[in-house]
């Protein structure tokens, strides 16, 4: 029997996925689950994977590496996916599918499986990364050769062969949880026009029952990396935790979006990024007052690439890798602390301060100063004019020509 690495989570699709390789394609199947920050939903999956089929099983506590050098990584960028998603999902799967690999080449397997549907981005994320770490390994994708048409046929497969499943008819939306945000999508969501139930949610309570006074937080950053919490230094997957807490209980980070697949199809999906949306937020603040201004406009211009890159999948792409030192280069001086404001899903910058901070008071005072001669702006604004008077001037000729 061939050996297959199986990217398990113990939903609903890899479930039925581990029992379809073993008892139809006849593969012997290793599960890979990661510990990403899903809370107790990896509770118990060694026990459910080996009982429904899997000869060995691998839970690997992948917290602190995804916090430190993918989210935190993501974060100097100040990527977002179409002004709203913070890429909670994306950024995990280049993660997930490059210790897949290492798990397959170790145990010699042939091949590699996850459970992405033919439709979604998850399976070009994972795929990506195969190619580009270990493009001899086969790649299996149930979604696309299995006679399933639906989840609704993948629950009546686990009744059939009595695999327990976290997912119901009657509550059919599926949900991908790490330590950066948890999202939702498929079934009641597949509605735009259907506000989300209040009952769906897990990080973070609505605005209108978040605490009606509001919290001061402080967070500090060395080189673009947020390193303490109100003068307390913490790991990076402790300090995403803390700030997931903190936003969540005051209604931060809930995004509601219709967003455009890398496959060519909208989708709506629904997600709750609260640690994440704050942390972005500080970064935002603290580079404001360090990155030249060019640097920061071209930095910024770089952002949208950047997201699209890890939203489709390109995280060990040479042109990310570009990017991202790119990226770290402007990050040097960005040092210090920013205060922000927590207030019924409201994040709010109140003050911000560093050692390497290239605002001035001297400069930028409407008081007297002997610093700046307030006459030469006549001149800049007179040669940067300059081609606005010319073109007019010209366009006056050519209309009395006519």
């Amino acid at each position: 029997m061939e050996k297959v690495v199986l990217a398990y989570s113990g939903g609903l699709d890899t479930s039925v996925i581990l029992k379809w390789l073993k008892e139809e394609k006849g593969y012997e199947v290793i599960a890979f689950a990661a510990e990403l920050g899903q809370g107790k939903e990896l509770d118990q999956i060694e026990k459910k994977a080996k009982a429904t089929g899997a000869s060995k099983v691998y839970v690997e506590d992948l917290k602190e590496e995804f916090a430190r050098d993918y989210v935190f990584e993501m974060l100097k960028a100040n990527a977002v996916y179409e002004d709203k998603y913070l890429l909670g999902t994306s950024i995990a799967r280049p993660l997930i599918a490059k210790k897949q690999v290492e798990i397959a080449l170790a145990e010699n397997a042939k091949a590699v499986s996850h459970g992405a549907t033919g439709k979604g981005n998850d399976q070009v994320r994972f795929e990506l990364t195969y190619a580009a770490l270990a493009p001899g390994l086969k790649v299996i994708a149930p979604w696309r050769e299995w006679d399933f048409k639906s989840r609704t046929d993948l629950l009546d497969y686990a009744k059939k062969k009595k695999i327990p499943v976290p997912v119901s008819k009657q509550k059919p939306y599926s949900s991908d949880r790490n330590l950066l945000h948890i999202s939702f999508e498929g079934g009641i969501l597949e509605d735009p026009w259907m506000e989300p139930p209040e009952d769906m949610f897990v990080m973070s309570c609505s605005p209108e029952s978040a605490p009606d006074k509001p919290v001061y937080v402080e967070i500090s950053f060395e080189k673009g990396v947020p390193v303490a919490v109100d003068g307390r230094k913490m790991s990076p997957a402790v300090l995403l935790q803390h700030m997931n807490e903190m936003g969540g209980s005051n209604g931060i980070g809930r995004v509601d979006m219709v967003e455009n697949r890398y496959v060519g199809m909208k989708s709506r999906g629904v997600y709750e990024t609260p640690g994440g949306t704050i942390l972005r937020e500080a970064h935002i603040a603290m580079e404001s007052m360090t990155l030249d201004r060019e640097v920061q406009h071209l930095k910024n211009s770089l952002a949208l690439k950047y997201a699209e890159l890890v939203y489709n999948g390109y995280w060990f792409s040479p042109e990310m890798s570009l990017l991202r030192n790119t990226v770290n280069e402007t990050q040097e001086k960005v040092s210090g602390t920013v205060r922000l404001k927590l207030y019924k899903g409201n994040c709010i910058i109140t003050g911000r301060k560093s050692a390497f901070s290239l605002y001035s008071e001297d400069f930028a005072t409407f008081e007297k100063d002997s610093v700046y001669d307030q006459k030469d702006a006549g001149g800049f604004i007179k040669i940067n004019g300059l081609r606005m008077r010319i073109k007019k001037i010209l366009d006056g000729k050519k209309h009395g020509k006519k």
